[in-house]
């Protein structure tokens, strides 16, 4: 539990978008098989897919490392101690990799290098600035909206059916759903920002509060669940309707790149319901929690 008045929540969600999102349009763009050397892939659909570069190499390094830089000076923790777990979660993501027979380590350095020198140099800059547009401005959930549509649509075509676009749209749509959520916090003032002064001590956790943490993680999962099944099965229903296509034949057509129906449903309703659980995440979820007088106390700081 912690107080805060700038928090990298919304921060992480964009180098993580942009890490996912990138990394796969580069796949389908440079097109390197993954590893051909013997060894069972343990994970047989994302091995039809393309590996250079690692996105989890590239989302290994944005997520803790994110983390500890928006961090590190608002909150009251030993850093050296946040470098150590950082470097661990990095190490760990890409050795696993590589275990797995999903990624050279050329892969594995190429990601690493992409997000270090590209990624990272043009994002931290925009960061802050972009943390107070997308809460304050009323353009921000049309611009959101538009921008994550137009990566999916624009996505770099690949030469074979890869799980890769699909995976594209999720990233971008669980990001949109949480910005979303969070500028609908801020409009409707839930969020407002600590009356402290950073750095913030760090709240550790009574017994009552750790009770709560559970429960809202029980409950959270099964939201997160129901909305999936639910947005699942409204928005492909209602995508096939559109086109004019039996929803059952549709579905256990071949993958193609031929099959444009079956592309156009899958994306639509994998970015309608990814986009709800976001957006169910950051403002439905906690709205109930705080009904239900169950929620983290400084949640609504954020910001």
């Amino acid at each position: 539990m912690m107080h805060s008045v700038a928090s990298p929540g919304m921060a992480k969600d964009r180098r993580s978008e942009s890490s996912g999102s990138a990394g796969q349009g580069f796949k389908d763009i440079i097109r390197w098989p993954r590893p051909g050397y013997p060894v069972k892939k343990l994970q047989q659909k994302w091995a039809v897919e393309y590996g250079m570069p690692s996105t989890h190499a590239m989302v290994g390094v944005s997520i803790p490392f994110s983390v500890l830089l928006y961090t590190m000076d608002r909150y009251q923790y030993p850093v050296h101690w946040g470098m150590v777990i950082a470097v661990s979660w990095c190490t760990l993501i890409c050795v696993s990799r590589v275990y797995l027979g999903m990624h050279s380590v050329l892969d594995i350095a190429a990601g690493l290098l992409l997000l270090a020198t590209a990624l990272v140099s043009v994002l931290i800059p925009l960061v802050d600035h972009l943390d107070g547009f997308l809460l304050t401005s009323q353009l921000s959930p049309f611009l959101v909206i538009t921008a994550s549509i137009l990566v999916i649509v624009f996505h770099p075509n690949a030469d074979k059916w890869t799980p890769t676009r699909g995976d594209t749209t999720m990233i971008v749509s669980v990001c949109a759903g949480i910005l979303f959520g969070s500028w609908t916090n801020y409009q409707l003032g839930n969020m407002v920002a600590s009356p402290l002064d950073p750095p913030y001590e760090i709240i550790w956790p009574s017994k009552e509060m750790l009770g709560c943490t559970i429960l809202r993680t029980i409950l959270g999962f099964c939201g997160v669940l129901a909305t999936r099944a639910i947005g699942k099965s409204v928005s492909y229903a209602f995508v096939c309707a559109l086109l004019g296509k039996d929803k059952n034949e549709l579905r256990n057509s071949e993958d193609s790149l031929d099959n444009k129906n079956k592309i156009i449903v899958e994306l639509s309703y994998k970015y309608f319901t990814y986009g709800m659980i976001g957006f169910n995440t950051t403002y439905v979820f906690p709205n109930v929690f705080s009904l239900l007088a169950i929620n983290r106390p400084t949640y609504y700081t954020e910001i």
